[in-house]
């Protein structure tokens, strides 16, 4: 997903990054991308997608030079009931105000194919930054599932930072929290987490980019996304390449 790397809004941070594109007319008034990406883990927000397995990943953008966005991006998941992949639709527009200042707002729809039971859910979000700091939410407005998690009324807010460094390395910080609507109910039991992520990659040119990134979910054993979840230190490796 092209635009919303930083808030990992969709795929982990660096395995869906498009870096260029091919223009659709002579002026360059829109462009068409596509990216690709292999991950040793999928986490979304600090959370394993994939039971701590690979995954592969990719999508395609339509971007216009008004700020207007649109675009699909899949991966494989594994959440142990049959569900074998996730497909996101979104759009949404970007661009930057006086003083520098960056916005980003738009629609995520979730989506879950062949899952056994129906678990999509549509997040709208929005996000400013400035220079190298930015921050942002995504409020779940829709969802198929009204009394569990990614129910409507769930909320991730987020602060970050990205960091150029020498040699074509790069460092991204990330700060979260995960509210959700449902937490404490009988149902659920204790949901709402906190995050925490690092990734360093290194831009190779040609080659595409390379992360070494750590997850960090302030969730216990006994919560409702505990287990292989629990609280501890995450690494995993990335790859991606744009077109």
């Amino acid at each position: 997903m092209k635009k919303l790397t930083r808030s990992a809004l969709s795929a982990a941070v660096v395995a869906a990054v498009s870096t260029g594109g091919l223009a659709m007319t002579a002026t360059a008034t829109a462009e068409m991308s596509a990216n690709i990406g292999v991950v040793s883990n999928y986490y979304f927000r600090g959370v394993t997608q994939t039971l701590d397995s690979a995954a592969v990943q990719g999508g395609v953008d339509f971007e216009d030079a008004s700020g207007f966005y649109a675009g699909a991006w899949t991966s494989n998941v594994d959440f142990d009931d049959g569900t074998s992949y996730e497909l996101d639709l979104y759009l949404g527009f970007a661009g930057e105000v006086a003083n520098g200042i960056g916005y980003d707002v738009g629609y995520v729809y979730y989506a879950y194919p062949d899952a056994p039971d129906s678990i999509d859910f549509g997040e709208i979000y929005g996000e400013l930054s400035y220079e190298m700091f930015y921050a942002g939410l995504a409020y779940t407005i829709n969802s198929d599932n009204d009394d569990g998690l990614f129910d409507s009324g769930d909320a991730y807010y987020y602060v970050g930072a990205g960091l150029p460094l020498p040699e074509d390395f790069s460092l991204g910080l990330t700060l979260g929290f995960y509210d959700f609507d449902n937490d404490g109910s009988a149902d659920v039991g204790d949901a709402s987490y906190s995050h925490f992520a690092v990734n360093l990659a290194k831009d190779a040119g040609d080659l595409g980019e390379f992360s070494l990134n750590f997850e960090y979910a302030d969730i216990d054993e006994g919560d409702a996304l505990g287990t292989v979840n629990s609280d501890d230190l995450k690494t995993w490796v990335g790859w991606s390449k744009g077109f």
